[in-house]
């Protein structure tokens, strides 16, 4: 049995069909309840909001079978979290890619306008000719 003061612990009587009563005692290690209100997408390490899934399978009890990696630090994590946060994961994922083609259009425009630009103040010039196409 575990003797570290520091873990909490939560005590379920389960009655069983032939009547015994049994006592499942489980154990949650200092900092998991930390793990539970920390959003997956936050490296622990160094605090990057860039942490992402590497695999991902759904367990048997609804719960979700995470390889988590931070590109940022390198570090990573193997776990099973609950579908809260995993839903919160993927709507941090869903945002960070509506951002992501958001800037590309911008860029994209940008580019657009800055070439256009450049090709008007040639056609000025007279450095296009006909020949040129």
């Amino acid at each position: 049995m575990n003797e570290n003061p520091n873990n909490k612990q939560a005590v379920s009587h389960i009655i069983l069909p032939s009547g015994r009563t049994v006592d499942v005692i489980r154990f949650s290690e200092p900092g998991a309840e930390h793990q539970e209100r920390r959003p997956l997408h936050i490296c622990p390490r160094c605090e990057s909001d860039l942490v992402e899934p590497l695999s991902w399978f759904e367990t048997s009890d609804h719960n979700w079978e995470l390889l988590l990696d931070c590109p940022n630090c390198g570090w990573s994590e193997a776990g099973v979290f609950s579908r809260d946060q995993v839903e919160r994961l993927e709507d941090h994922l869903d945002d960070a890619l509506a951002g992501m083609l958001a800037d590309l259009k911008r860029l994209t425009q940008e580019n657009l306008a800055a070439e256009i630009e450049r090709f008007a103040a040639a056609l000025d010039a007279g450095l296009i000719l006909p020949e040129d196409f």
